[in-house]
């Protein structure tokens, strides 16, 4: 099925999920800060024929709307709006389907959810689709029952607006944007892994409600982390998705699965993880190091430009240099090369459904 390029939800959003699931691959999901990560993104994904999945996290949004602003709640909010605009305003013109997303929010960023969602209203009543594709809400620290009944309340705000919401049960390593746990080297990292009975449970409570993905924990974390300090079992995968196949006599991987802390990860295991539904893949980690790595690689290369206007030797101007968009570039170039590998693991090249 073809779909209008530009940000995507209700009824094109499920079609994309499906096709990614039925097709066996996966979309890149990009934290972004600003509106050079934003386009970098548009770009590649352009230049790859693959839909993707544009995310902020709560402080990836107040960086975009940016520091000078001392209401912190309010730039997280208003950075979060703004960003959403810009992208549906350029999506389209790149001709592929974007997905708009905001990142992990705990029960302290709750509000930050429910402003977005007032903010979606108000953009439905005029445009008759919401301002946001989905959210998430990452309660996986609190009791398995106040997580559920919140991601219950939060979704049926959103249903009524074609909004999916992605939930995390089980708890993802790391940290992300303030928002995570630590890795514990000696510790037992059981808690790492989620239980198929309560995947079973978040089935039963919140598809009577609406459109929604789970973060399903089997080992992965955030950030790049040493050989062997955690191991990634995407069985975890398969067996909730058999859990609940069975128990309601579905068809195949009916849950929408999300995967979380793609950074770092074996390709192996994201390969073995794409076939048991999983149809988004998280990176920022290696997307900020591809970033920085190529800013820094250019500074190298013409370090006097950043410590001169003119070479005090032989007077040479060094504007062409230090022009902040040429070495904005060189990080959107590196950050798009890492791209361009991950949407290849993620088997996404060519298979945009934007017409």
């Amino acid at each position: 099925m073809a779909i209008k390029a530009g940000v995507v939800s209700g009824e094109d959003y499920n079609e994309l999920v499906n096709a990614c699931k039925e097709g066996g691959y996966a979309l890149a999901a990009v934290n972004c800060v600003g509106t050079d990560s934003v386009n970098a993104v548009m770009e590649v994904a352009a230049r790859n024929k693959s839909d993707v999945i544009i995310q902020f996290s709560n402080g990836g949004a107040q960086f975009y709307a940016g520091q000078g602003m001392e209401d912190s709640f309010k730039a997280k909010v208003l950075g979060a709006v703004a960003a959403a605009h810009h992208v549906h305003l350029l999506a389209e013109h790149y001709g592929i389907c974007v997905v708009l997303h905001t990142d992990h929010a705990n029960r302290k960023l709750v509000p930050w959810v429910d402003a977005l969602i007032d903010h979606s209203e108000t953009y439905f009543k005029a445009h008759g689709r919401p301002l946001y594709t989905s959210h998430m809400l990452d309660l996986s620290e609190e009791d398995i029952d106040v997580n559920l009944s919140e991601c219950a309340r939060v979704l049926k705000r959103m249903a009524p607006l074609n909004m999916s919401l992605e939930i995390e049960l089980g708890i993802t390593g790391g940290e992300e944007d303030g928002v995570g746990h630590e890795i514990d080297e000696d510790a037992d990292n059981s808690h790492l892994y989620t239980q198929p009975e309560d995947v079973l449970k978040a089935f039963e409570l919140l598809t009577p409600i609406g459109h929604f993905s789970v973060a399903a924990s089997f080992g992965n974390v955030h950030g790049v982390y040493k050989p062997g300090n955690v191991q990634l079992r995407p069985e975890i995968l398969r067996n909730s998705q058999a859990l609940v196949t069975t128990t309601h006599d579905t068809a195949k991987n009916p849950l929408n699965l999300v995967f979380h802390g793609g950074s770092g990860s074996e390709k192996a295991k994201i390969s073995e993880a794409l076939t048991y539904g999983v149809f988004k893949m998280n990176i920022d980690t290696d997307t900020q190091f591809a970033f920085s790595e190529a800013v820094g690689k250019y500074v190298e290369t013409h370090a006097k430009a950043f410590k001169y206007q003119i070479d005090p030797e032989d007077g040479t101007p060094y504007k062409k240099h230090y022009d902040p968009r040429k070495w904005l570039r060189a990080g959107e170039e590196g950050f798009m090369a890492r791209l361009d590998e991950a949407f290849a693991d993620l088997g996404s090249v060519g298979k945009s459904l934007a017409q």
